[in-house]
């Protein structure tokens, strides 16, 4: 490793702004929320899962080109107003996933995490606080059985399954909403 011995001049980027090469075949509309092909790793109109990038803020169309013809501009934090279903005023501070460019959500599931909910508007409409600086999703645990609940109970001597089930289940959800709280 060489340390610097004499000034060197860099190339910064200021703002909240970034350029993105696009999947082939595709438009990405004004307002779309953005995700990365996991394959190609292009942007594209957010799946359900991706890894969310930011929002669209000018239409890109690359419909007849190859993947990277066209780049996509995104817009990687600040707060934007975004129907998520189902939000209420009890809401504020949740994360918010997307299921697509255009469907937002308070369920983490198989979703892309956005944000968070910073005001509601009015019924089914929030204003979402997002930053897509603060790194990498963490993927949320699932369970095939059991009930979450707030309560871990004792096996007990008796070996009983479906407790142990309950007790699993109970930590996943606890270990998805911690991760929630860091994003």
């Amino acid at each position: 490793m060489a340390t610097l011995a004499t000034d060197k001049s860099r190339t910064y980027e200021l703002g909240d702004l970034n350029s993105l090469p696009m999947v082939a075949t595709d438009i990405i509309y004004e307002g779309a929320a953005v995700g990365i092909e996991a394959a190609s790793g292009n942007a594209r109109p957010l799946n359900a899962g991706d890894q969310f990038v930011g929002f669209c803020i000018q239409n890109a169309d690359n419909s007849t080109g190859s993947a990277g013809n066209v780049r996509v501009q995104v817009k990687t934090h600040g707060e934007v107003q975004l129907p998520v279903a189902g939000v209420a005023a009890t809401d504020i501070g949740k994360p918010v996933y997307a299921s697509d460019d255009d469907t937002f959500v308070l369920t983490a599931t198989g979703n892309s995490y956005i944000g968070k909910v910073k005001r509601i508007v009015s019924t089914g409409v929030a204003v979402v606080a997002f930053d897509v600086r603060r790194g990498g999703a963490i993927t949320g645990l699932t369970t095939s059985v059991g009930t979450a609940s707030d309560t871990i109970a004792d096996v007990g001597a008796a070996f009983n399954q479906a407790a142990l089930n309950n007790i699993v289940a109970s930590l996943a959800a606890k270990i998805n909403a911690l991760a929630a709280m860091l994003k």
